[in-house]
């Protein structure tokens, strides 16, 4: 049957198959484009090409899409040379896990990036002693990009003060990282805890931006009232519990927020024996601290719980995890004014993490130093 029978091309319908074919793009086009050439029978493409302009390689690309029922991929997107974290993909996650013990955050919670005192080169090396082949390694270029990316850079936090530091730092530092590691890979579970400075509440300015017209007073009176934020932070999790406190940071107030926690967070972690602390070393919960240690063993016994303390060397305490939230809430507060508590818990419920959203409590307990809390009401 000859194509003039089944269909002519009237100008009325070239324009129309034009002008279609125009507004389709990639395979939509390809396929239409062949199922023309198809309707006009023999020596369609021949049609095609000469009166509807039509590229006669397109044509038979689309009739191999119509045959197979599958859509070409074009040649550059099957080109290029692929991510390094394509080929090893776990690399990002062990190199997470070098850098993290050794990162600190922005002490003036200026920003939320993470400073680190390891090279993109150290890093690869402790790739190569993990078990990763040379040659299978991206260079120490490509690795210094993914570090950035993750958020790291090389740099030193600017400090009016020199650090201090006690002559077992390195090794204190040493010993944490191995304890922590071992919590990450097997069953103990690991929570880093640490209080942020009181925020003070009225219409004080806070030094950040905002897209909307903010007066703040010109100074800083007295405060409304004040606020401690306690974190509890799981690092292996990403997931965060901020307590707001309206009483002192005392040995009692610390361990009360822990069993509250554990409490909402036993059922998930039945399994759980063992868990590791990451913490500073302050004076409410040092070691010595005998109202501290005694109320520990007493939840560890009710809770059936080994408790390992994990403290982070004297003067330290910024390599902290929970410390790195704090930072991201600076950041998302800063700008506004914080005249209430409403507000204060407002903020800390909006704030995205890790792209989760963490639990936050008010605790009205009136905590006095050396003495049990008491209850309101």
């Amino acid at each position: 049957m000859s194509s003039d029978v089944l269909i002519q091309l009237t100008d009325s319908l070239k324009l129309l198959y034009i002008k279609t074919a125009q507004k389709l793009k990639g395979t939509d086009r390809r396929q239409f484009m062949a199922a023309v050439v198809r309707g006009l029978g023999v020596g369609g493409q021949t049609r095609a090409e000469r009166e509807l302009g039509w590229n006669r390689l397109t044509i038979r690309l689309g009739m191999q899409e119509l045959t197979s029922g599958q859509p070409l991929v074009p040649g550059y997107q099957r080109s290029g040379r692929k991510r390094v974290e394509v080929q090893l993909p776990h690399l990002l996650e062990d190199i997470q896990a070098i850098v993290d013990p050794h990162s600190q955050t922005d002490p003036s919670f200026k920003s939320t990036r993470l400073y680190t005192r390891l090279s993109a080169a150290a890093v690869r090396r402790q790739l190569l002693e993990q078990g990763y082949q040379d040659a299978d390694l991206p260079s120490g270029e490509t690795i210094r990009r993914r570090l950035n990316e993750l958020g790291y850079t090389l740099k030193r936090v600017a400090k009016i003060k020199p650090q201090k530091r006690i002559p077992e730092t390195d090794a204190i530092f040493a010993q944490l990282q191995q304890v922590n590691q071992q919590a990450d890979a097997a069953p103990p579970l690991r929570i880093s805890m640490d209080a942020k400075v009181a925020v003070n509440l009225g219409e004080y300015d806070r030094g950040g931006k905002t897209r909307t017209p903010t007066q703040a007073n010109d100074h800083d009176f007295d405060a409304i009232l004040t606020l401690t934020l306690y974190g509890l932070f799981l690092p292996e999790y990403q997931e965060l519990s901020l307590f707001f406190v309206t009483s002192k940071v005392t040995a009692d107030r610390i361990v009360d927020l822990l069993e509250a926690w554990w409490q909402q967070a036993k059922d998930r972690f039945a399994h759980i024996h063992v868990l590791v602390i990451n913490q500073d070393n302050g004076p409410e919960n040092h070691f010595r601290r005998t109202q501290f240690m005694q109320r520990l063993v007493t939840f560890a016994h009710q809770a059936q719980l080994k408790l390992q303390l994990a403290y982070y060397p004297p003067y330290h305490s910024k390599y902290n995890p929970v410390e790195r939230t704090f930072g991201w809430l600076e950041q998302h507060w800063n700008g506004s004014l914080l005249d209430s508590v409403e507000t204060v818990l407002g903020f800390a419920q909006a704030l995205t993490f890790k792209g989760m959203q963490p639990v936050v409590t008010l605790v009205e307990t009136i905590y006095q130093t050396g003495v049990i809390p008491i209850p309101q009401g």
